[in-house]
């Protein structure tokens, strides 16, 4: 028994007793019990009634392989080699690059329920509650160098930003790899990080792996936990569900990573720059410890921010700076 095979009978709706629960499960009352608890633990809120059992307090939306490949238009289904769906994982990114020492993993898809050890940049902690977000991992391999896929992580969240466009959204993008909604109260919060991990030859083949933790439906206990301000794709695409979701990024993640190589940033430069947080706003730029004051500009056709700092331009090239709006 794990997890998921306990929603999946808890999320029906109905009421079932422990005695049932087991029978269908195939395990004690006890180990019922035990499993029950862990939900609690994991942010999950039970409904408990004497006589009648135990169901979900509100429904929760499972990840279902079959659903979204059957979801999925030829044009990103041609490019899918496979779609592994987990439980729990350390690292869906991880995942994949295993994948690639084995000898696979280009067009290879992982979705997780939840990871212990999920990373953002410069190795910051990635954590949601288990069944609360979008943790996708996709695996490519190019035949070019490393310079040929500049920019890809600013392509990737366009692709993400138009997808919740289609659904009433209105994200906006904060160089290099972060997707923000605005709040009721007008603040930006973080609803996705994006994480491209490239290894291989700088001038011939490489492998990328490409991975997004896209926040869906956060509880309000989470977000008041956090140290920052947190959005999810609930708050304003209420209707769009984590699997259509998964498909129609599929649909278009695919085929971009398919012709990035030839089409460059330069395809997604303008339309990076329509939905850019920060144009000529005051920002504060990071290096390690030092933080100086700049205006934003836009982004060039290989992702490069430019700002203006003392009077003068000056470029920044991501993996090595982190760009924060001054408040």
């Amino acid at each position: 028994m794990t997890i998921g095979d306990l929603i999946r009978l808890l999320s029906d709706g109905q009421f079932h007793s422990g005695e049932q629960l087991g029978e269908k499960l195939g395990v004690s009352r006890t180990a019922v019990w035990k499993q029950l608890k862990k939900l609690e633990a994991m942010s999950i809120p039970l409904e408990a009634v004497k006589g009648q059992g135990y169901r979900l307090a509100e429904p929760l939306e499972l990840l279902d392989g079959r659903a979204i490949v059957a979801d999925l238009p030829r044009a990103g289904r041609q490019h899918l080699v496979r779609l592994f769906i987990e439980e729990t994982l350390p690292s869906s990114n991880e995942f994949i690059r295993q994948r690639f020492a084995q000898g696979a993993g280009h067009g290879e898809v992982c979705l997780v329920e939840q990871q212990s050890e999920g990373r953002g940049r410069r190795g910051r902690t990635w954590t949601t509650p288990w069944g609360r977000a979008l943790m996708l991992s996709l695996g490519w391999r190019f035949d070019s160098g490393v310079a040929a896929l500049e920019g890809l992580s600013l392509a990737v969240g366009v692709v993400l930003a138009q997808v919740l466009e289609r659904h009433g959204a209105r994200p906006l993008l904060k160089w290099p790899n972060d997707v923000l909604l605005a709040g009721a109260d007008g603040s930006l919060g973080k609803l996705s990080g994006i994480l491209v991990e490239i290894s291989g030859d700088a001038e011939g083949p490489c492998e990328a792996v490409i991975g997004m933790g896209i926040n869906v439906n956060l509880p309000q206990s989470f977000r008041d936990s956090l140290d920052q301000p947190v959005a999810a794709v609930v708050d304003q695409a209420p209707r769009l569900t984590r699997n259509r979701l998964a498909a129609e990024l599929l649909d278009e993640l695919l085929p971009l990573l398919a012709g990035y190589e030839e089409r460059g940033f330069g395809a997604w430069q303008e339309a990076w720059n329509a939905r850019h947080a920060y144009a000529g706003c005051d920002i504060e730029v990071l290096r390690g410890e030092q933080r100086l004051s700049a205006v934003a500009e836009s982004v060039d056709e290989f992702g490069n921010l430019w700002v203006r700092r003392d009077g003068q331009r000056e470029r920044l090239a991501g993996g090595e700076i982190s760009v924060r709006g001054r408040p």
